[in-house]
């Protein structure tokens, strides 16, 4: 049985995600059939790139996707596009559609700072307030 699923590839603590089409029984990593999609987490707002028509053939040929594949198909449109499909819409209509919502939503993602912030300057900030109340009471 074929899986739509996550693939990691990233540096430690940097993980991003290929979105591949890869046999149920094979491990997380391993060789894959097919890339249909990009997913990366650590960005603002997480960048996500999927090749609709790919990955709406696979989906109407039966390979079921994995619940994290399936939260990001369904925040992007591919799942309704593919309810669309088995309904009778056609195919070239339904990519072109995905493809003028990629680019109206297309913006340049920063990548998220999981660096805590330094506590030094978080506590001077409220001090300085301080003194400035007791010298306005006094």
């Amino acid at each position: 049985m074929l899986r739509i699923r996550l693939r990691r590839v990233g540096a430690k603590r940097q993980p991003s995600y290929r979105i591949v089409i890869a046999e149920s029984t094979t491990s997380r990593d391993s060789k894959s059939l097919e890339v249909v999609g990009f997913y990366n987490p650590r960005t603002e707002p997480e960048t996500v790139q999927i090749n609709e028509e790919r990955a709406l053939y696979w989906l109407s040929v039966g390979a079921s996707p994995s619940d994290a594949v399936v939260r990001i198909f369904k925040t992007h449109g591919t799942m309704d596009r593919l309810e669309r499909l088995r309904a009778g819409a056609t195919l070239e209509s339904l990519v072109a559609e995905a493809a003028a919502a990629a680019s109206a939503s297309a913006t340049a993602p920063k990548v998220k700072d999981s660096r805590p912030q330094p506590v030094a300057a978080v506590a001077a900030a409220p001090e300085a307030s301080v003194p400035a109340a007791e010298e306005a009471e006094g």
